[in-house]
């Protein structure tokens, strides 16, 4: 730590969070110009290899901080296209998920599970973009308590066992 300042507020004076999720991909140029056409992320830096390729950059999206790099197979450093499926999904808060999901749709994601409206009160829905990192996109609406998100799911389960 340096001075009196804790680590997470020097990453937040660079515009870092002291969470953010650091994606893997192959062609990470093409990552960037996606993640910027179909989010609407803006590029914080890059800083590419001696051989051209994204040793790492960071983008601005909703707010937060998304790290990412090319593959780098030499240092274990591996995509989801490369492994062939990712366990992580990367929850995005959006003011209009149709249109969001529409918008990737159009720059290359495919639409895993459209848009509807959840259980819990979200319009909710699934994408995976073209570097293989798996997406949820949501736009909050109404706010239930736990036991009504309860009460929903098990009503919405009926008959489904």
């Amino acid at each position: 730590m340096r001075g009196t300042q804790s680590a997470s507020d020097n990453a937040m004076a660079m515009g870092v969070h002291s969470v953010s999720p650091y994606l893997i991909c192959k062609n990470a140029v093409a990552a960037i110009k996606f993640y910027s056409d179909a989010f609407g992320a803006t590029e914080m830096m890059r800083l590419p290899a001696p051989d051209g390729r994204i040793m790492h950059a960071c983008l601005k999206l909703n707010g937060a901080s998304v790290m990412l790099s090319d593959e780098f197979p030499d240092h274990g450093v591996l995509s989801p296209a490369t492994l062939g499926a990712t366990p992580v999904l990367i929850h995005l808060i959006v003011d209009d998920a149709d249109a969001s999901m529409a918008q990737a749709e159009n720059h290359g994601a495919t639409i895993r599970l459209a848009a509807h409206d959840a259980f819990w009160g979200d319009r909710y829905g699934q994408l995976t973009d073209p570097f293989g990192h798996l997406w949820s996109i949501s736009t909050p609406g109404n706010t239930k308590t736990p036991e009504e998100m309860q009460a929903a799911l098990a009503e919405m389960s009926k008959g489904t066992v």
